[in-house]
């Protein structure tokens, strides 16, 4: 039994390095294919992975140069500062009172917000433009940021909410019957052990910015404050026969996300594990 138990548990561990290797793959085969494109010559016709003869890191000035990556990343990081902290400072109370508290109606409240992540923007994209034209906020960083907090809060406050409901209970039970209000049990017990999550959903929310396209293309018209997404659309539109161009420009606006990633890839794992088993 014992020898038919560790067999099994190797195979099920074969099996999951497997498939760990296989999704490894299908993440980095298409990155490394943009990235080899871009180092192409210029107006080289690229067909799948090719190795380039010569290396021309050239691409990369002109792609910044001829789209003005400079002001696009620019705006796309004004966005991004606006609309992370808020949706973390908002977010975490709200999954707090969701998760640790009997509040009336607080599973029709939870629910609500999990019924929002059903809403896509193509369906909302439309009547935001609309509303925020009488509000004088199209055109503007401000309409896109409080537009951007709204769209990420049902998944931002869900998120907090399963956070907070893995926590220790001990805790908080502990914190309470010494007198600690609920604003003290959050900001100096919970808030600090809710890190590793708090930091999973800062990179969640700063990538659905970064890559917001659609969004940015309805509510600013005005070229000259496009994001980098939408920025790289009109140059991808401007520049069709120009793959390693157009490649090095893909590059430089996954750039940020990736070193991003790279930077806080501890916390984003633990983060995601962190309330897998309940303390």
């Amino acid at each position: 039994m014992t020898a038919d138990m560790t067999t099994a548990r190797r195979s099920e561990r074969w099996s999951g390095y497997g498939l760990l290797t296989v999704m490894a793959i299908a993440v980095v085969l298409p990155f490394l294919s943009v990235f080899l494109a871009s180092v192409q010559p210029a107006g080289t016709p690229v067909v799948g992975l090719t190795w380039p003869e010569e290396w021309s890191w050239g691409n990369y000035e002109q792609a910044w140069s001829v789209a003005a990556f400079s002001d696009l990343i620019r705006h796309s990081l004004i966005i991004a500062v606006g609309v992370v902290p808020a949706t973390l400072v908002l977010a975490a109370p709200a999954g707090y009172a969701l998760g640790t508290m009997r509040l009336p109606g607080g599973n029709a409240v939870a629910a609500f917000f999990i019924a929002g992540l059903t809403i896509p923007v193509e369906l909302i994209v439309v009547p935001l433009y609309f509303d925020l034209r009488g509000l004088g906020l199209t055109n503007s960083f401000l309409g896109v940021i409080l537009v951007e907090i709204a769209l990420f809060m049902p998944f931002s406050v869900f998120w907090m909410r399963t956070h907070f409901q893995s926590a220790p209970q001990s805790l908080v039970e502990a914190a309470r019957i010494d007198g600690a209000s609920s604003a003290t049990i959050l900001l100096r017990i919970l808030l600090p052990l809710a890190r590793p999550s708090l930091t999973t959903l800062g990179l969640l929310v700063f990538m659905w910015s970064w890559k917001q396209f659609l969004l940015v293309l309805v509510l600013i018209q005005d070229t000259t404050r496009h994001t980098a997404p939408a920025g790289l659309g009109f140059f991808v539109g401007q520049n069709t026969t120009d793959i390693p161009t157009l490649a090095a420009g893909t590059i430089i606006v996954m750039l940020p996300i990736l070193i991003l990633f790279v930077i806080f890839q501890r916390s984003f794992i633990a983060g995601l594990l962190q309330g897998a088993v309940k303390g």
